[in-house]
């Protein structure tokens, strides 16, 4: 009998079927505040920080194995105190200055509560991965109650983005098992990339002076 199986997970899956809904309540708020915020700037500024935006929940039993995974006992106390990328965004941004920009504007939101911050950019992951990564809280109105819902926002440019969807793909393909110089060449390209997003925000700076 698999975890999926015992009775007790099937109970938790249930719950979790209803719970996650309050999650996706809360992505669709975060995702209106964000076109918000990119409409809004482009016509006062004449420049879209943001270049589009997706967003996902985990389905139950993608969660119920990532509590296994950790130890943990599949349980709705289980999956607030100790899985925070539940319910997702990804934020691609033209250039490096954006992403900074856009965070900074929904850090500025009376209602929207960072609660922790991880910079990728200032400082790559050793594979050269590079984005930012906001965990927020966000309060979704119920029928009957309040609930303050966290989201994992990861925010990056298109050359990040390129390069963490090309990674993914590669490594899924060899199940793990890549050749063994594969770690050197992705982060040479990560530097490629870096130096590519150096270079077109050079452009842009020089085209809004001009």
């Amino acid at each position: 009998m698999t975890v999926l199986d015992d009775p007790r997970t099937v109970a938790a899956l249930r719950d979790l079927g209803r719970e996650l809904m309050v999650y996706k309540f809360g992505v669709d708020e975060l995702m209106t505040k964000l076109r918000i915020l990119s409409e809004e700037f482009d016509f006062a500024h004449q420049h879209d920080p943001i270049e589009h935006i997706t967003s996902r929940v985990k389905r139950p039993e993608a969660i119920v194995r990532k509590l296994g995974r950790k130890g943990l006992a599949p349980s709705l106390d289980a999956v607030r105190e100790h899985i925070e990328d539940v319910a997702g965004i990804r934020v691609v941004c033209p250039f490096v200055p954006d992403v900074y920009l856009v965070a900074d504007m929904l850090a500025a939101q009376d209602d929207v509560e960072i609660v922790r911050t991880k910079d990728y950019i200032a400082e790559p992951k050793p594979n050269g991965y590079r984005s930012l990564h906001l965990i927020v809280r966000i309060p979704v109105f119920l029928s009957d109650r309040v609930e303050r819902v966290k989201v994992e926002i990861q925010m990056r440019t298109i050359a990040m983005d390129f390069w963490a969807a090309v990674e993914h793909k590669l490594f899924y393909k060899y199940d793990g098992e890549a050749p063994a110089d594969f770690g050197d060449e992705l982060r040479a390209a990560a530097v490629t990339a870096a130096d590519l997003d150096s270079r077109m925000t050079a452009l842009h700076q020089r085209l809004r002076r001009e």
